[in-house]
């Protein structure tokens, strides 16, 4: 098992919406979950992945949902890349939470470690999927690529 993200687009009130599929995998654990999302967000998504970092300190989070009960959300997604290290090393954090009661709960977080540039690709990758053209979003850390039809894991 290697590091990869891939996010499937299951159609959704396109162009407004789409529901996406992520399967995650930090080369230990893997995981799958599914939100929705605004389409415009994905290419903001990607802008803020190429411009990172910007310094030694950067961090992007961007988070949809709430682990809070009172704030009644039907799940949580957290996807925050940060620097490790002095040298310009990366993670990405990535934690997803169905907000679920006992015995249905399910949450899981772990980091992929990566160098600027392979953040930088994701972005672009991000970016192009924001088009809405492709229905695949590979990436895994030194390559990545767009599928117009779902490949098979």
């Amino acid at each position: 098992m290697a590091m990869l993200i891939r996010i499937t687009r299951i159609p959704y009130e396109e162009p407004h919406h789409v529901q996406l599929r992520y399967e995650v995998s930090n080369g230990r654990q893997s995981w799958q979950f599914e939100y929705f999302e605004n389409a415009t967000e994905l290419a903001a998504f990607g802008d803020n992945l190429i411009a990172f970092p910007r310094h030694n300190t950067d961090v992007f989070l961007y988070e949809v949902g709430s682990e809070r009960p009172e704030d009644r959300w039907g799940y949580y997604f957290r996807f925050r890349a940060f620097v490790i290290s002095n040298t310009g090393q990366c993670a990405i954090q990535i934690r997803f939470n169905n907000n679920e009661a006992l015995p249905d709960n399910e949450q899981f977080e772990f980091c992929l470690r990566a160098a600027p540039a392979q953040i930088e690709r994701l972005g672009k990758l991000y970016q192009a999927f924001a088009k809405l053209e492709d229905e695949v979003l590979e990436w895994s850390g030194n390559e990545g690529q767009l599928h117009r039809y779902a490949v098979s894991a």
